[in-house]
């Protein structure tokens, strides 16, 4: 787990650009393959119109369908929230719900007024969501994979290990980037060139999306366009390799 995280500027520059965007531009650092490093379309957005999440993995394990056994050891609540002080910047927790299908909620008020008590800035869950309406006016952002009614037996098995959430594993301390699009990972040792390049990637898009809100566009001038784009792609390419 990283010990340093990124300084607020380039949080808040992470913050700017939708997860599509920082999609894109850790691409263009070639640090792993396109078809790895983001959740699937099981972990969806509970509150698709609020601004992008950005923070630092708190992971924990969390089951619903069976009371907790005597002589177990689980973790509790205070415990997962004391180990928040772990976390290198601002604290996203991370459930990996092991009831296969989801049978309760892994979240709902109570829970998530506590950890936005103690600086979390958000919770994503491959179980289930419940208390809407109230997380809703709280402006926590939250991704699950659906909403179920009840607790159930719900209890928090273990915190800061390597956990699975919507395909991809997340290790306490990953740098997450999330919205109504999805959850990313962001590198930690990439993290603050890819908010820096962000601005130019998306001024390189431009050259093809202005083009084609102008005056008469042809397919020879898109393709001129798609053109002009690549070779700033390229150009990005080239500085972050130096």
């Amino acid at each position: 787990m990283s010990q340093d995280g990124l300084s607020q500027h380039h949080l808040d520059l992470l913050r700017q650009y939708d997860t599509p965007t920082i999609c894109n531009v850790i691409e263009v650092f070639d640090v792993r393959p396109r078809n790895v490093g983001y959740m699937d379309t099981r972990i969806k957005a509970c509150y698709p119109e609020l601004p992008p999440l950005v923070g630092y993995a708190a992971t924990a394990t969390y089951r619903s369908d069976a009371p907790p056994r005597d002589g177990d050891v689980y973790s509790t609540l205070d415990q997962q929230v004391a180990a928040f002080d772990e976390i290198p910047g601002p604290p996203i927790v991370v459930f990996q719900d092991l009831d296969d299908p989801a049978v309760a909620a892994s979240f709902g008020e109570v829970m998530c007024t506590t950890y936005q008590t103690f600086g979390a800035v958000g919770l994503i869950t491959s179980g289930a969501a419940r208390d809407l309406e109230q997380v809703s006016h709280m402006g926590f952002p939250a991704f699950s994979n659906g909403a179920i009614c009840s607790h159930g037996y719900g209890h928090i098995e273990a915190v800061h290990i390597p956990i699975r959430v919507g395909g991809m594993t997340v290790l306490p301390g990953d740098l997450l980037h999330g919205d109504c699009n999805g959850v990313t990972n962001v590198p930690n040792e990439i993290a603050a060139d890819v908010a820096d390049l962000c601005a130019d990637y998306v001024a390189a898009e431009d050259i093809v999306l202005d083009y084609l809100k102008s005056e008469n566009p042809t397919p020879h001038g898109l393709a001129e366009a798609r053109d002009a784009c690549a070779r700033e792609f390229e150009s990005l390419k080239e500085r972050v390799m130096k």
